[in-house]
């Protein structure tokens, strides 16, 4: 590969050039004009220059990597026509690595809720501005508080944490409203009814084994079980996005590496952007721009140009377009726009060709070495030496038990986190209740009557009326003792 990675051939041939592989791409074209089959070419090629590839396999086929291919006539047909020699094609397996995320067809792969993070965890539950707010209150309070938000379980007990304490966290973090808790809560439980919860826990995958060689200094294809993860399109999405997000966060800058150290290809890419908020858009903007320093290549794969937002499209240097069909006003905007995206080729009619091509052909422009795109070529897309089509399960099993990974991330982990002290927590607030001494009985007095405006107090009146009532008294008893004596003494 002394040239390149060879993509096909035309009037000349089309090569992706190692060192300005990391300028990203795009893969476009209509259902069934052999996007997949471009894709498992490039991706092959990438890991026999000594470069991983992440890949997700959407409709299962892709697994076919991991075997060398052959008895195949269109194939041999296609090498023939294109005259490529042993260095640009060989019938050969490539290593390869299975993830899945609901770990059925391949390693489980794990992340925490921490580290996704509450901006993607919003996108993911489709959180408004209030609800998401909410969340990120629980996110703050976990982390000041020391407590873990590992897996669903812990953010649900966050959750009834912030709401038991909103009088409490209401002067520092805001208003906690129990309508948004209750959304949350909604949102998750229709999470987990998608399978999801398998998704967070421990052990979290660590990206450094994405980025491995093998013996021979083959780069590792790792291989995403799809087909049952594109069914739940915002997991699909969040899910390749964070990964995306955590090389950015991670990786060191290399700045123009002579080769990319890891090739990213998302697939079904207009999921990524479907509905997502201006924050997010801007995000993905950023990563897109930027993770290029970190030797990280993003090749986006879908229909048209159109689902990929103008600020990222800007990005994507190496573009290879199938054919689009132009049966709908929109479809016919979308040949236009894809027409546009290329450099213009004075012998070619770019707009009428996208709707001529065949199966298996292509335009194609790619960056030439001062990193300037290079005119648009018509090509038929060179074939992969490996196989066309999935695997069984049996060979899948062996290739899962060979892996570098195996037994790694099988078997999951629960440690104590946010779930686990807060329930303690609870416990020892209960015990310490039960144990506490009753407080004495209060003191009951007996409510002296109301008294009407201008009456003196009661015990003023008390006072007054039995100061009257002795004197009175008194002097009756006084005028007796007087009358029996004088009286007495007249008888007598």
């Amino acid at each position: 590969m002394t040239e390149g990675i060879l993509v096909g051939k035309g009037e000349r041939p089309v090569f992706i050039l190692p060192h300005m592989a990391n300028r990203h791409g795009l893969v476009a074209g209509a259902t069934g004009t052999g996007k997949t089959v471009t894709l498992q070419r490039l991706a092959e090629q990438f890991s026999r220059l000594g470069v991983p590839v992440f890949l997700a396999d959407v409709k299962g086929d892709l697994a076919g990597l991991a075997r060398p291919g052959g008895d195949n006539a269109r194939v041999a047909a296609r090498v023939a026509e294109l005259g490529l020699d042993a260095e640009q094609f060989s019938y050969a397996p490539n290593p390869v690595t299975f993830w899945d995320l609901y770990g059925e067809q391949g390693h489980p792969v794990r992340t925490t809720i921490t580290e996704m993070g509450p901006l993607l965890l919003a996108r993911l539950l489709k959180l408004n501005d209030v609800q998401e707010g909410v969340l990120r209150i629980c996110f703050r309070v976990a982390d000041e508080n020391g407590l873990l938000l590992l897996d669903l379980k812990d953010l649900r007990a966050m959750l009834g944490y912030v709401t038991d304490h909103a009088e409490e966290l209401r002067g520092t973090y805001g208003n906690v409203s129990k309508a948004s808790v209750g959304a949350i809560l909604r949102r998750l439980l229709k999470l987990e009814d998608a399978g999801a919860e398998a998704f967070f826990g421990e052990p979290a995958l660590d990206l450094m084994d994405l980025i491995q060689t093998d013996a021979e200094g083959h780069g590792i294809i790792n291989i995403l079980a799809a087909d049952r993860l594109i069914r739940s399109r915002d997991l699909y999405a969040t899910f390749l996005l964070w990964l995306l997000s955590e090389l950015f966060e991670q990786l060191p800058e290399v700045g123009d590496p002579d080769r990319p150290r890891l090739v990213f290809f998302f697939d079904e890419a207009h999921l990524l952007f479907d509905d997502a908020p201006r924050v997010l858009l801007e995000k993905i903007e950023q990563v897109v721009r930027l993770i290029r320093s970190k030797g990280v290549g993003v090749y986006f794969v879908t229909q048209g140009p159109l689902d990929i937002p103008d600020t990222v499209l800007g990005q994507l240097g190496n573009r290879i377009q199938h054919a689009l069909r132009a049966f709908t006003p929109r479809d016919q905007k979308a040949v236009r726009a894809a027409a546009q995206t290329f450099r213009a080729n004075p012998s070619l009619d770019t707009e009428a060709a996208i709707t001529a091509l065949g199966v298996g052909e292509a335009l194609a422009s790619t960056l030439d070495d001062d990193g300037a795109p290079g005119i648009v070529e018509r090509i038929r897309i060179a074939p992969p030496g490996s196989r066309l089509g999935p695997i069984d399960a049996s060979e899948r099993r062996a290739l899962m038990a060979e892996s570098l990974v195996a037994g790694i991330y099988d078997e999951a982990i629960d440690r104590t986190s946010a779930y686990e002290t807060l329930a303690l927590m609870a416990e020892q607030a209960a015990v310490a209740a039960e144990t506490a001494p009753a407080p004495p009985p209060p003191v009951t007095q007996r409510r002296a009557p109301a008294r009407r405006r201008g009456q003196a107090p009661l015990d003023a009146l008390a006072v007054s009326a039995m100061r009257s009532i002795g004197t009175q008294i008194g002097r009756q008893i006084v005028r007796g003792a007087l009358g029996s004596l004088f009286g007495g003494s007249r008888r007598r």
